[in-house]
């Protein structure tokens, strides 16, 4: 699919924005891990799909540098001020409903993509690590934060904008896709 239909998709999925990846740019840091053995989400060591669980640096460079294309997806929304809780919270659950459709819509034409959302995985209310394996592998999706990866400077480098005004908020995740 070209980029131009992709772009289509995306916005008709509900994207706001829709960029072009260069997988070149995709730098794993990490000081980004040692933000989430911060605890400040408190998915560290929690969850099958975040850190540590979801594969040292250089396992995640090497699943990434498997593919050479992928596309940025944004979803902003609008905030009643810069403490506006329940704005970001149902702006992520908006831009992960998309991203999870828009996800089902792309694996028809890409079926070995990698997708890495925005926040943990999400898809079981109690998540089964370390107990058990993961009961959802095919649906549990690792943040790009999880990855090591630094948003604003992943946007940044692909010319996507990161920052939509004090009075918005911007979840960006990707996929890779060939």
């Amino acid at each position: 699919m070209d980029f131009e239909k992709l772009k289509e998709a995306g916005l008709k999925a509900g994207f706001s924005h829709i960029g072009m990846l260069d997988c070149s740019t995709i730098e794993l840091k990490q000081e980004v891990r040692d933000m989430c053995a911060s605890g400040n989400c408190k998915m560290y060591g929690h969850n099958w799909a975040c850190p540590p669980a979801c594969g040292t640096l250089e396992e995640c460079r090497e699943r990434i540098g498997a593919y050479r294309r992928g596309i940025l997806v944004q979803t902003v929304g609008e905030l009643e001020d810069e403490l506006d809780g329940e704005g970001m919270i149902e702006t992520q659950e908006r831009h992960m409903d998309n991203f999870r459709r828009f996800q089902a819509v792309l694996r028809e034409e890409y079926p070995d993509l990698l997708a890495l959302g925005a926040g943990g995985c999400t898809v079981c209310p109690s998540c089964a690590y370390p107990d058990a394996p993961c009961r959802f592998p095919d649906k549990a999706l690792s943040s790009v934060e999880s990855y090591g990866i630094l948003v604003l400077q992943l946007c940044k480098d692909n010319h996507m904008e990161y920052y939509y005004g004090k009075d918005h908020i911007a979840y960006t995740s990707f996929y890779l896709l060939e």
